[in-house]
C-alpha cells in the first residue's frame, strides 16, 4: 500500500506536491500563530482578502498556458472597472447592477484591445500589458480625478456578506420560532445550516465527478489510479471540504463572494479539462507551430485568453471595489505580480502548456496564508516579500528541475 502511494506521487508530482505544501504551510502557522490563522473568523477573513487575487490568478492561467505570457497590467484593469462602475453607480445615479455589467463590458473590452494587437499584430505580451498598465491606470485616475468615490452599500453585499441562513429561517418558520430566535446547534456549537448542507453537497458533487472521471478514463483505456488509493484521495478531500465548510458554518456562513468564485472555478475547470477550447489552449501553449499545422486558429485562442483575462479583471474590479466600499485610484496595485505568482506557485509552467486551475487557487491561498501568517505574527514587511519571492523562485526551479530529469530519462 505504502509502495502504491510512492509511485502514485511520483506520477503526479506535480499536482499533489502544491497540494502538499500548502498543508504543511497551515500547519506551521497554525502552530506559530498559536491557532489564531485556523480561528473561524480568520478563516473567513482570508476568503474575503484574497477572493479577487483567485479570480485574477484563474485568468492568469489561461494567458499563461497560451505559451508563458503574463499580463501586467491586470491592476490596472481592476481599477479601470472599479472606477468605472463607482463612477456610474455613485456620480451618475445609475442602479448597482447596470453599473456592474458596464463595468465589466469595459475589463471585456480592455483585454480585447490588448489581445488584438498581441494576437494578429504579433506584439510581444510583455509589451502590449506594460502598456496597458500605464494607460489603463492613467483611465482610471481621470476617470476619479485622484479621488477616493464612496459606494452604494449593495456593492458590499458581493464581496463583504455571507449567504443567508435560508434552510434555518425555513425551520423557524415551519416550527413557528422568531427567526431572530432559532440557531441550529449540534450540543453547544451554533452552527449555519444552510453552510453544512453546502458542504455536504460539494463533497458529493466531488466524490461523483472524480469517480464520473475516472470511469470515463478507464472506459477510453487511460491509466487510473488504484481503486484504494482513489477512496484514500476522495476520503481526505472531502474531510477538507467538510472541515472547511464546519468552520465557516461556525462563523457567520457561506461567504457569498465564494459561492461566485466556487462557479467561476468550476467554469474554467471544466473548460480546460472537458471542451475544445481548453485542449486547444494546451496544445498553444505546448507547441504553437504543431498547433497551427493541426489546424488549431491559434490567433483566435490567444485573443480570447486577453479578452478573458480582462473579463475576470472586471470581476476582481468590482469584488475589490465591494470589499473597500470604494473605488480607488490606488486600487490593484501589485495585483498582477500576486496572480502570477499564484499560477507559478500552484504548478503552471514558465514555457506555458502545463497548469490547472485547481493549482492556480492553491498557489493563490499558499500567497494569501503566507501573507496573513507573517502579519499575524508581526513578521516586517521586508522579510515578508523575501519570503514570498523565495517561494516563488522555488516553485519555478522545481518545475525547471523536474523536467530537466525527465529530458535526461
Amino acid at each position: 500500500m505504502f509502495k502504491r502511494i510512492i509511485d502514485a506521487f511520483r506520477h503526479n508530482m506535480r499536482e499533489y506536491a502544491m497540494f502538499i505544501a500548502l498543508v504543511v504551510i497551515v500547519i506551521f502557522f497554525g502552530v506559530a500563530t498559536e491557532g489564531i490563522l485556523l480561528r473561524t473568523r480568520n478563516v473567513t477573513k482570508l476568503i474575503y482578502q484574497n477572493s479577487y487575487i483567485l479570480i485574477l490568478a484563474v485568468g492568469m492561467l489561461m494567458c499563461i498556458l497560451t505559451g508563458g505570457n503574463i499580463d501586467l497590467s491586470v491592476g490596472s484593469v481592476v481599477a479601470l472597472a472599479s472606477a468605472m462602475s463607482g463612477l456610474l453607480a455613485a456620480v451618475l445615479g445609475w442602479p448597482v447592477w447596470l453599473s456592474i455589467i458596464v463595468a465589466l463590458m469595459v475589463g471585456l473590452a480592455a483585454g480585447a484591445w490588448q489581445g488584438y494587437w498581441i494576437a494578429y499584430q504579433g506584439i510581444p505580451a510583455f509589451i502590449v500589458t506594460l502598456a496597458g498598465m500605464l494607460v489603463f491606470r492613467g483611465v482610471n485616475n481621470l476617470i476619479l480625478q485622484g479621488e477616493t468615490v464612496g459606494l452604494p452599500d449593495a456593492y458590499k453585499v458581493i464581496s463583504a456578506r455571507p449567504v443567508p441562513d435560508f434552510i434555518a429561517n425555513i425551520i423557524a418558520n415551519i416550527k413557528e420560532i422568531p427567526v431572530a430566535d432559532y440557531q441550529f446547534k449540534i450540543g453547544s456549537l451554533e452552527l449555519n445550516l444552510t453552510c453544512m448542507i453546502v458542504g455536504i453537497f460539494a463533497i458529493g458533487i466531488y466524490i461523483i465527478v472524480t469517480l464520473w472521471n475516472r470511469n470515463t478514463k478507464k472506459a477510453k483505456g487511460y491509466e487510473v489510479l488504484d481503486e484504494s488509493l482513489l477512496v484514500l484521495k476522495m476520503a481526505l478531500i472531502s474531510l477538507v471540504i467538510g472541515f472547511f465548510t464546519l468552520w465557516l458554518a461556525l462563523d457567520d456562513g457561506l461567504p457569498i463572494i465564494l459561492v461566485i468564485f466556487g462557479v467561476l472555478a468550476g467554469v474554467y475547470i471544466f473548460i480546460t479539462n472537458k471542451t475544445v477550447l481548453g485542449r486547444h489552449l494546451y496544445a498553444l501553449g505546448g507547441n504553437a507551430k504543431a498547433a497551427e499545422l493541426s489546424g488549431i486558429k491559434t490567433k483566435r485562442i490567444l485573443f480570447l485568453a486577453y479578452a478573458n483575462m480582462g473579463f475576470l479583471a472586471g470581476v476582481s474590479g468590482i469584488v475589490y471595489a465591494g470589499r473597500l466600499n470604494a473605488a480607488s485610484p490606488i486600487a490593484g496595485k501589485g495585483f498582477e505580480l500576486d496572480a502570477i505568482a499564484a499560477c507559478f506557485i500552484g504548478g503552471a509552467s514558465a514555457t506555458g502548456g502545463v497548469g490547472t486551475v485547481m493549482g492556480a487557487i492553491i498557489g493563490g491561498l499558499i500567497m494569501g496564508i503566507l501573507n496573513n501568517g507573517m502579519s499575524i505574527m508581526s513578521v516586517d514587511v521586508f522579510w515578508q516579500d523575501i519570503t514570498k519571492g523565495l517561494v516563488l523562485l522555488a516553485a519555478v526551479a522545481f518545475d525547471v528541475m523536474s523536467k530537466s530529469k525527465s529530458s535526461v530519462k
